[in-house]
């Protein structure tokens, strides 16, 4: 995909004229982007960091039609995203898949059970299926035999999705590249640059990859979107703008499943304060989130949990398992992302509207806010905002697939089960034979009891990237969530696998171990 020598080409091409700028290289910017290359527009994207490095690989992992919004009121926002769901599943079979919800129902909930089943219903009519049933107590337990049994009065149980967040970004980006569009990690949008109107029509931008040796380049554009989420007050600020957004902390703890051992996801009221919590399978660990909180302190690319939420957290899955008896130490690693929301002020973060926001200041184009989800129509409003701008109008096919089809004619290694299969095809989709072709006869094993294979983390080195330890162990593969101690344990295999294909010299090599470790150590550790 990205093959030696690729950054330097693409930054000596960088002073050509573009259709359109995208800053930003999470979700929002890369379903922008895979829609510009189909629609045929010379689009570039940068990312100041990694791709998804910011809240797109710390989301709750979940592609849900918004089932807790309804409370709020947030009808159109459900609507759209029940359908999204559907289209995902169909598309990203192996990445995107079904995820079974018990919502269980405990003596004293602040919400009665029958209100749930009211809105299950509406859930359902959305998405023109019906996969709600009501369970009684006894049931419950059958379905979840951790789940505590004192005071369970019953539940629902009903279907949403889940993703890799990350994967589903790099995928993105990855097809657009492979249709003509142009991405850069590492690369910083500085100041805007502006025609004789004052319009915004360009960046300067600013290599901070290693090796980069401080290289800028003027980069101009018809138009220019900012899609840097939680970050985009930054920009518009640049330009004298007022900030609008409220930046909220979403919190997760990671336990092993042996500990917390889930077959599908369990959501319930925490006893505090009757906020929805939920605890789920994904990728071999158990997720529990999240929190909702504003943040405290300036924002950063590598935001933490904070102790008082670690322990609300640990609160609601000690209260919903109370069998497991679960400690402190029980928990694996935790990891937080931050939330870009429109500050109307409520005293309750939670009552925010998670709807996107468009907003076209002199030229630049700003969206923000929004859900995982919902990417595919938020890129495509953003398209349709910006055609006036462009030299010749975007041509979006509203029905045409946001991913494409993986190949059908993959030669895989024999010791493949039917899922590990499914599951390369989902995350890599038309690289999935370069991958295979790539990997060694005995690197098609899970690293460490975990999904992820040695051959993709080859593959990732190789290919897919990389600039930094982080990049590979917690976004390109998810290791530094999925192995105790983010992965320490496994890092002379590592190393061995790794090491040559990214050409790293020892120094190198140390350097970014001690570099991860101190950040998996702020950012990821426990806080209990």
């Amino acid at each position: 995909m990205w093959q030696k020598g690729w950054r330097d080409q693409l930054w000596s091409e960088l002073e050509q004229p573009w259709d359109l700028l995208i800053i930003g290289g999470g979700i929002t910017g890369a379903g922008i982007l895979r829609q510009a290359s189909r629609a045929g527009l010379r689009a570039l994207l940068v990312e100041a960091h990694d791709f998804a490095s910011g809240t797109s690989s710390r989301s709750s992992k979940l592609v849900h039609g918004g089932f807790r919004y309804l409370k709020n009121g947030q009808i159109k926002l459900t609507f759209e995203s029940v359908r999204e769901r559907e289209r995902l599943l169909k598309e990203g079979r192996g990445l995107v898949n079904p995820l079974g919800f018990l919502l269980a129902n405990y003596r004293g909930d602040a919400i009665p059970s029958w209100v749930f089943g009211a809105a299950l219903i509406f859930y359902d009519l959305l998405a023109f299926q019906w996969g709600h049933r009501h369970y009684d107590a006894y049931d419950m337990r059958e379905l979840c035999p951790p789940l505590t049994s004192d005071g369970l009065r019953g539940g629902y149980r009903y279907f949403d999705a889940q993703t890799d967040d990350a994967r589903l970004v790099l995928r993105l980006i990855q097809e657009s590249v492979s249709e003509g569009g142009a991405a850069l990690n590492y690369t910083r949008a500085g100041d805007l640059l502006r025609n004789r109107r004052g319009q915004v029509r360009g960046a300067i931008l600013f290599d901070e990859s290693r090796g980069g040796n401080g290289r800028t380049a003027e980069v101009q554009a018809h138009a220019v979107i900012n899609a840097t989420g939680a970050w985009a007050d930054e920009l518009r600020l640049k330009m004298g703008e007022r900030a609008r957004l409220r930046q909220l902390r979403g919190s997760h703890l990671i336990f092993p499943v042996s500990r917390v051992p889930l077959t599908r996801s369990v959501s319930f009221l925490h006893p505090v304060d009757d906020r929805p919590v939920f605890a789920f399978p994904w990728e071999g660990v158990t997720l529990v989130g999240t929190t909702d909180v504003d943040l405290d302190e300036p924002l950063r690319a590598d935001p933490a949990i904070s102790p008082a939420e670690a322990e609300y957290l640990l609160q609601a899955a000690q209260y919903a398992f109370a069998c497991q008896e679960l400690t402190p130490d029980d928990v694996q690693c935790t990891y937080s992302g931050v939330r870009p929301v429109v500050n109307t002020g409520k005293s309750d973060p939670s009552k925010e509207s998670r709807e996107y926001v468009l907003w076209s200041e002199n030229g630049l184009l700003t969206i923000t806010g929004g859900k995982l989800t919902t990417f595919r129509l938020m890129a495509r409003e953003a398209l349709n905002k910006i055609r006036m701008c462009l030299p010749v109008g975007p041509d979006i096919k509203p029905r045409q697939r946001v991913l494409s089809p993986p190949p059908v004619d993959v030669e895989f290694p024999a010791e493949l089960s039917p899922a590990a299969r499914l599951r390369l095809l989902g995350r890599h989709g038309q690289n999935t034979t370069a991958l295979i072709q790539s990997g060694k006869a005995n690197e098609f094993q899970g690293i460490g009891g975990t999904p992820a294979l040695w051959a993709e983390l080859r593959w990732a080195a190789r290919a897919e990237a990389v600039v930094h330890l982080d990049d590979l162990l917690l976004r390109r593969t998810r290791l530094g969530l999925l192995l105790p101690r983010g992965g320490k344990d496994c890092f002379q295999s590592i190393r061995a696998v790794v090491q040559p294909e990214l050409g790293w010299e020892e120094a190198r090599w140390e350097t970014e171990v001690t570099t991860y470790l101190d950040l998996w150590q702020r950012c990821y550790s426990p806080a209990l």
